[in-house]
């Protein structure tokens, strides 16, 4: 079923992310981690469908999206960070994503942050955040997606990698195997991977290899 919500509010996160507020639904609901697909309500782009997971919690009385900006064609992002307050979105009905299923650790590549922020919002307000840990890489520090609210979340077990930026406050290097080991203490808990394609297969294979249980590792399909 199609919905056209209009655009409540729009903010700044990182130079190339924005949170986009807009109007719920009646008795729409979702559960943290799940997506709809999204288009434009302008003529020529109604049918240019993409899927968006919700950072907002089901109990907020707006629905809310974190969206990264592509610029190098103009695609369904490009127009999104060009509408202003008071434009349309059209929505759909939701369908699962990433679910979770229980502690562990969320491994998460630049804009694959987005399916995990509504999880670790509800788990923080539910004071069941503290057993998780987040590794979250992206290119340099000014990339990184929340960062204040997820370190006041995660305190100790928010870990940043930098793969193009050796500042001294940051890890610097790539989520690989050697980094992986050092992180992860228990290879039998859940783990949550997004990011682009080729980062979720090279990571499921490392945990795969050092132990971790197919079922319990959980990721973007």
């Amino acid at each position: 079923m199609d919905h056209i919500v209009k655009i409540l509010d729009i903010h700044d996160v990182t130079h190339n992310v924005k949170s986009f507020k807009f109007e719920k639904p009646a008795n729409y609901t979702f559960v943290p981690g799940q997506a709809t697909d999204v288009s434009v309500n302008k003529p020529k782009w109604k049918e240019e469908k993409r899927p968006f997971t919700f950072t907002s919690l089901n109990e907020y009385p707006y629905l809310e999206f974190t969206i990264k900006r592509y610029t190098d064609h103009d695609g369904v992002t490009n127009q999104i960070h060009q509408l202003k307050v008071g434009d349309e979105l059209i929505i759909r009905d939701v369908w699962g994503a990433i679910e979770y299923k229980g502690p562990g650790y969320f491994i998460a590549g630049g804009a694959g942050i987005t399916p995990f922020v509504a999880i670790l919002r509800q788990l923080y307000k539910d004071n069941k955040l503290a057993a998780n840990k987040l590794l979250f890489s992206n290119k340099t520090a000014n990339d990184i997606i929340y960062e204040d609210e997820l370190q006041t979340m995660l305190g100790n077990n928010f870990i940043n990698v930098l793969t193009d930026d050796q500042n001294s406050n940051y890890i610097y290097g790539h989520i690989d195997e050697v980094f992986i080991k050092k992180e992860v203490s228990d290879f039998k808990a859940h783990f949550y991977v997004c990011g682009p394609d080729s980062m979720i297969t090279a990571i499921n294979d490392i945990l795969t290899g050092l132990g971790a249980t197919p079922d319990n590792v959980v990721f973007e399909k």
